[in-house]
């Protein structure tokens, strides 16, 4: 199998000039729109008056999130599919994704949730969510550092939670609670769980369970037919339902991502091929030229 050459390393500038840092606009602009939306949500976080029970800011705080996650998720395709991956672009994602996936929601479950369950003992709430920061800028290094380390090549796993996967989750469920509660169904000990799953998260995202990055998958190859159909109806069932589905697909597609670590190295790898690959990508034209 073919893989990606490890850039070769930066000669030192001539006497007498100033080493420059490659900046590619495209890639880094959508970095930029990942921390603006990440800088939104906390404004709107701080701006919310939760004591009169209305949570549209929150709400719009988590829109901002969840749009932060598209951000991310593009910036990096982009630098990819275009040759503009460099070390500034890789520390600036990291700066991003710390306030939009780090801080944004751990400021986000202490506001809505952990003050209320930590009543007599506040500061056991805030170092919950301290924890999930603290725990979000460990992994955000250590991938940093692995990638910057000789002979690194392109891998295609994460080794530990991803911070943007976390972060999704957080908001989605945060999300359903509050429709759950707007929508006047019975209420249990939801409020509860939430503390649970940052720790749990937190522990994810510095643990060595291995999740797929999916870059193998390449917009322009070819789909079926079948393939392409199911992802039409998929998406406009989403934008048609999206008031009444949304709420569930959500937490149910981050919830799923984070099962499949563990599930993962139990399935066969004609399956993870069939799951993780795309036909007609790179890797395999690079397979056939060997």
């Amino acid at each position: 199998m073919a893989h990606s050459p490890t850039p070769a390393p930066v000669p030192p500038p001539p006497p007498g000039e100033t080493a420059r840092v490659k900046i590619y606009f495209l890639p880094n602009l959508l970095t930029a729109g990942n921390l603006y939306c990440g800088f939104v949500a906390l404004t709107k976080i701080v701006e919310a008056d939760l004591s009169t029970g209305d949570f549209h800011k929150i709400k719009v705080a988590l829109g901002f999130i969840l749009a932060a996650c598209i951000f991310d998720l593009f910036d990096g395709r982009v630098a990819r599919m275009g040759g503009l991956e460099s070390p500034f672009g890789r520390e600036f994602d990291s700066l991003a994704d710390l306030i939009s996936f780090g801080a944004a929601p751990a400021f986000l479950v202490h506001r809505v949730v952990l003050k209320d369950v930590f009543v007599v003992h506040p500061e056991a709430g805030w170092f919950i969510a301290s924890i999930y920061l603290i725990c979000g800028a460990f992994r955000l290094a250590r991938f940093n550092c692995l990638a910057a380390m000789p002979n690194s090549v392109v891998s295609k796993e994460f080794l530990g939670f991803p911070i943007p996967s976390a972060a999704g989750l957080v908001a989605s469920l945060t999300l359903f609670m509050i429709w759950w509660d707007e929508k006047e169904f019975a209420k249990g000990s939801w409020k509860y769980a939430l503390p649970v799953l940052m720790l749990f998260l937190s522990w994810m995202m510095v643990s060595e369970v291995k999740y797929p990055t999916f870059k193998t998958l390449d917009l322009k190859a070819t789909r079926t037919f079948t393939k392409t159909l199911m992802a039409i109806i998929f998406i406009g069932s989403v934008l048609t339902f999206r008031e009444k589905i949304l709420f569930w697909i959500l937490p149910a597609f981050f919830t799923g991502y984070l099962i499949y670590g563990f599930i993962r190295p139990r399935i066969s790898r004609k399956i993870r091929r069939e799951i993780e690959e795309e036909e007609g990508s790179e890797e395999d034209s690079d397979r056939m030229a060997d």
